[in-house]
């Protein structure tokens, strides 16, 4: 693998997960017998990535505290949005912003992590750099996530994503993206579906398939009935 950093994005209010959220940010919320950060890092570490970037604004001492406490075996730098919050592309960019590498391993936590997922991801990076690629999404069937209200965001034929009136495919919450892509972008709120929109219409953006199934904290309803599995 050639990423040596990655992005976990921490900064989110978690509001469709209140009350749970209202005293505690979603990342430190448990699932089983770990928060679902710590089921991230964890994967990450096994992925072999040297350096974690860690974005904040919601609640963010509890998750520095979490962080400093639980003492990773891997570097991890925490990045504070500031007094607003950034949204996924601006918080992406300020944390890019704090670093010199090229490509950058992005996920969002409210994906159940697993070492099922190691060597889709391990194969997406491969083939991301074997095919000199500016970006990629992992993507997955929508009859694959347990939650089953995602309507579809993408159709994904030969490794390129679309946006067809039947969209079979749901980003699952990975990713890399070449920090070229933020050339134009200031550090202000932005989401980062403004990137991967200029992509599509440019025909550009990439997908890689997942065939395991997806779990995600959507809201509250489907939390409770991800505790009773």
């Amino acid at each position: 693998m050639q990423v040596s950093s990655a992005l976990i994005l921490c900064a989110g209010l978690g509001k469709r997960l209140n009350p749970l959220t209202l005293k505690t940010p979603k990342p430190l919320l448990f699932f089983k017998d770990k928060t679902i950060l710590e089921k991230c890092i964890s994967v990450i570490i096994k992925l072999g990535i040297k350096k974690i970037y860690l974005n904040t604004f919601y609640l963010s001492e509890q998750i520095s505290n979490f962080v400093k406490n639980k003492n990773f075996p891997i570097n991890i730098q925490i990045i504070n949005d500031g007094k607003d919050i950034l949204d996924t592309g601006g918080g992406i960019l300020n944390m890019i912003n704090n670093s010199s590498d090229s490509d950058y391993l992005i996920f969002n936590p409210d994906t159940l992590w697993n070492e099922m997922h190691i060597k889709e991801i391990k194969d997406m990076c491969n083939f991301y750099f074997l095919n000199k690629l500016s970006n990629i999404l992992l993507t997955a069937e929508k009859e694959l996530s347990f939650d089953k209200s995602f309507r579809g965001d993408f159709q994904l034929r030969n490794n390129l994503l679309k946006r067809e009136k039947e969209n079979n495919f749901i980003y699952i919450g990975c990713q890399i993206l070449n920090r070229n892509l933020f050339k134009k972008y200031r550090i202000e709120n932005f989401s980062i579906t403004e990137i991967w929109d200029e992509l599509l219409q440019k025909n550009k953006l990439n997908g890689f398939e997942s065939f395991n199934k997806f779990y995600h904290l959507t809201n509250l309803e489907t939390f409770k009935k991800l505790k009773d599995l």
